[in-house]
């Protein structure tokens, strides 16, 4: 009986160690995919086509705090940069989900912002990522208090992330 028990035992070891290998240690890496020779960055003032001040200065300061924190890069001056970010707000543009007929106000606004950017190697020149047409869509709900200003805070973050995240399949 008790080798039996000793048999089973070591066969669970064994199950367990290989099963173990396969959920633990799946041959995946959890660090995300940028390249090294990439250590630093400058980010370009965003120009912007539309009359609403302030949109280029925020996606300018969300894009390089998202660099900072989501990837090995740092923020750099242009004269030590290995990469530089340059970009252009094309369009933002506003419309109405649905009405509330008794405030006659609208229910919800969706947004879109439409950017090109374009992340340039300025050590040989070489284009990494070019976009000359990249959509964000986000919306607000002016019936709870949110205003335009909160909309395009929360567009703004969600455009410097999906940049970032772009240049990292793109590098």
């Amino acid at each position: 009986m008790m080798l039996r028990t000793r048999r089973h035992v070591c066969l669970y070891m064994i199950f367990v160690g290989i099963v173990g290998r396969f959920v633990v240690g799946c041959g995946y890496s959890t660090e995300r995919p940028f390249r090294t020779d990439i250590q630093t960055v400058h980010v370009e003032a965003f120009h912007s086509k539309e009359f609403r001040r302030e949109l280029e200065f925020r996606l300018t300061e969300a894009v390089a705090k998202r660099i900072e924190l989501d990837t090995p890069c740092r923020i750099a001056p242009i004269q030590s940069a290995d990469a530089l970010l340059t970009g252009e707000i094309l369009k933002v543009e506003n419309r109405s989900l649905g009405d509330d007929f008794d405030l006659d106000l609208p229910r919800e606004i969706g947004t879109t912002v439409v950017i090109r950017y374009r992340l340039k190697d300025m050590r040989t020149g070489e284009i990494l990522v070019d976009r000359p047409r990249f959509v964000y869509q986000t919306s607000y709900i002016p019936i709870v208090g949110e205003t335009f200003y909160q909309g395009m805070t929360r567009a703004m973050d969600g455009l410097a992330q999906q940049v970032v995240e772009s240049m990292e399949t793109g590098w």
